[in-house]
């Protein structure tokens, strides 16, 4: 992204920022001076952004201060404050954190299939974190045929929320009997997890794990693995990882294998206690520390909530899907 417009660039200088007000004011003029003014915003954003992370590290130093050093004094915290600044508004000119770019992307008007970011356990990368946006379920329609034929597919392909959740059901309705859960719990997680079927981690051969629910491979999984990138919650900050995943036969030995994997783990139980109320039941979940993202649980009631999803569920119910 082009920021000389930072390039000599002061700090201090209120100048800019009244200058920033007036291409923003003028901005309705045309197209490009829109997006012009949208770049110069971003990139001061990023700039006071980046002041605010170099002061939270000159923070975190303190307790490692020699109080008596005459290089923590007060004046000398004040020219490093300043430097700091300074270099906050160097930063953002040359995109360093790329910020900026992220920015423009999404507030652009003329941005096409992007998505807003979100916090997932699994990531593709994380400049563009999936989250479960599938197309709107509210336009039900007819409700497709289920796809009993998961098993023998290499790689699902769910066009559409309704897609995913009548291809899901079938399969979690059996398997949530078993632990007396609701299936549709099951299928909002597992659509918070995936996107809507659309992000499901792929193996290296490049077909699908089949793996629903982003369950870790452990010491004590001897079937196949999935390596990927994924996005982890240490002590609130989001981190980067690579991670290995069980990869499945089918839709159907997942949602098994998920509701395996909760019996099996002690951790798990007051979480199984739960399972015929919802809320309860997935805060259980991540209070045991199913997933690091500490909105997860929130997530999937949002999921759980969206009248699309209800009105699948119950036409899949009225059709025989039962």
């Amino acid at each position: 992204m082009d920021t000389n417009h930072l390039d000599k660039q002061n700090f201090f200088d209120l100048g800019n920022l009244n200058t920033l007000r007036q291409d923003a004011l003028k901005s309705d003029a045309s197209p490009e001076a829109s997006k012009e003014a949208l770049k110069k915003a971003a990139a001061q954003f990023e700039s006071i952004f980046t002041q605010m992370l170099l002061k939270s590290m000159r923070k975190a130093n303190e307790a490692f201060e020699d109080k008596d050093s005459p290089f923590n004094s007060s004046g000398v915290k004040f020219f490093e404050e300043m430097h700091d600044q300074q270099l906050s508004v160097d930063l953002s000119s040359k995109g360093s954190l790329g910020l900026a770019d992220l920015i423009v992307q999404q507030l652009s008007p003329d941005a096409k299939g992007f998505t807003p970011s979100s916090v997932l356990r699994t990531t593709d990368n994380f400049s563009s974190d999936q989250r479960a946006s599938g197309k709107s379920a509210d336009n039900t329609g007819d409700t497709k045929a289920v796809n009993s034929s998961s098993s023998t597919a290499q790689k699902p392909q769910f066009e559409n929320a309704e897609d995913f959740i009548s291809s899901v059901w079938e399969h979690a309705k059996a398997a949530a009997e078993k632990i007396g859960l609701n299936p549709a719990v099951m299928v909002a997680q597992a659509a918070l997890e995936t996107g809507w079927g659309k992000h499901i981690i792929n193996k290296s051969d490049g077909n699908s794990s089949f793996n629903l629910f982003n369950i870790k491979s452990d010491r004590s999984w001897q079937g196949e693995k999935a390596n990927k990138m994924t996005l982890e919650f240490e002590q609130g900050t989001p981190v980067k990882k690579q991670a290995s995943f069980r990869a499945y036969d089918s839709i159907k030995d997942s949602v098994n294998d998920f509701v395996q994997f909760l019996t099996d783990n002690p951790r798990y139980q007051e979480a199984l206690q739960n399972t015929a109320k919802p809320a309860a039941f997935l805060d259980s979940l991540q209070k045991a520390g199913y997933a690091t993202d500490p909105n997860y649980a929130d997530k999937i009631k949002q999921v759980l909530n969206h009248t699309g999803l209800k009105t699948l569920a119950t036409s899949l119910v009225r059709q025989g899907v039962n």
